[in-house]
């Protein structure tokens, strides 16, 4: 089908994702600003180097399209990147003060609570439409961030603060079109880098020392930034902002997991029912592509006989 590679390439990156908290919480002592800075720092200086290197061309294309929009598109464009990049910027360091500060349920929650205002932003802003089938997933979401939120009232207000920055990103990216996908990431992330240069000497802690520090750095910046968000992206481009929104979901599956059997967080008979109903949700807002694929496997081996 013309959208599994899509679907794959979001299902990818929100698995890993879901592992993220495994290079952030060895680091949880250090400050999340600091956090912030290295880790966006380290991005841009890589991204730079690599779109310098090798995406020369694209990077003419990109000024060459740029120039030959109309009045109205450039600003259009300039809004959408520039947008983008303090979504992002919002959207991590709230995730790393969470994540570190409060707990890694809540930052799990955060990522449950996204796809629902995702789809809700999405179907007022984009129009995107929804069947009834993914209308009774999007209830089933609700119902479920509802059982987590009667737990602890602090962390829904963390994750709606978490999920708000990541929702307002993928739809205001669902239209940022006509680029290459790298070249609009390392513009993003570049931003970010100029936006938190000057609070650096003034925020930021002593210089670590530490090795483990900047190996978890690099790592979240190279296997849980450029990669994943560069997914995201291509995975924009070809399924709608609601369908990846609602694919997020597999993030916080995975972090419940870790933090239920690894962190060893108390998890209550009511959190684990309301983390099967959102998996629940998104069998269901996903079932129209589960069942053509079934039926595409079904045609082939019966072809094949």
């Amino acid at each position: 089908m013309k959208t599994t590679k899509y679907y794959i390439a979001a299902i990818t990156c929100f698995v890993i994702w879901g592992f993220f908290s495994l290079v952030l919480r060895p680091i949880h002592d250090y400050a999340s600003l600091d956090i912030l800075f290295y880790r966006v720092f380290s991005c841009s200086i890589l991204m730079l180097l690599i779109a310098f290197t090798f995406k020369r061309k694209s990077i003419k294309e990109a000024i060459k399209t740029f120039k030959a929009l109309p009045t109205f598109e450039k600003r259009k464009t300039v809004l959408l990147n520039i947008g983008g990049s303090v979504f992002l910027m919002a959207n991590w360091f709230t995730f790393i003060y969470v994540m570190n500060h409060v707990s890694v349920k809540a930052t799990s929650l955060a990522y449950l609570v996204c796809p629902i205002l995702t789809t809700l932003l999405a179907y007022f802003i984009l129009h995107e439409k929804l069947s009834k089938t993914q209308w009774i997933a999007v209830g089933l979401s609700i119902s479920g961030c509802m059982l987590l939120s009667y737990a602890n009232i602090m962390d829904m207000f963390f994750s709606i603060i978490i999920g708000s920055t990541y929702a307002s990103y993928l739809v205001s990216q669902r239209v940022n079109k006509g680029f290459d996908k790298f070249i609009i990431l390392t513009f993003h992330i570049t931003l970010a880098a100029l936006v938190l240069l000057p609070f650096y000497p003034v925020y930021s802690g002593p210089v670590p020392t530490e090795f483990k520090f900047y190996f978890c750095i690099e790592t979240i910046a190279i296997l849980f930034t450029i990669f994943p968000l560069f997914l995201n992206l291509y995975a924009l481009s070809g399924i709608n902002s609601s369908t990846v929104g609602m694919l997020l979901n597999i993030n916080p599956m995975i972090a419940f997991l870790l933090a239920m059997f690894l962190y060893k967080e108390p998890f209550g008979l009511v959190q684990v029912i309301a983390y099967g109903i959102v998996f629940l949700a998104v069998l269901v807002f996903n079932s129209h592509h589960i069942f053509a694929l079934k039926q595409r496997f079904v045609t082939i081996s019966k072809d094949s006989k």
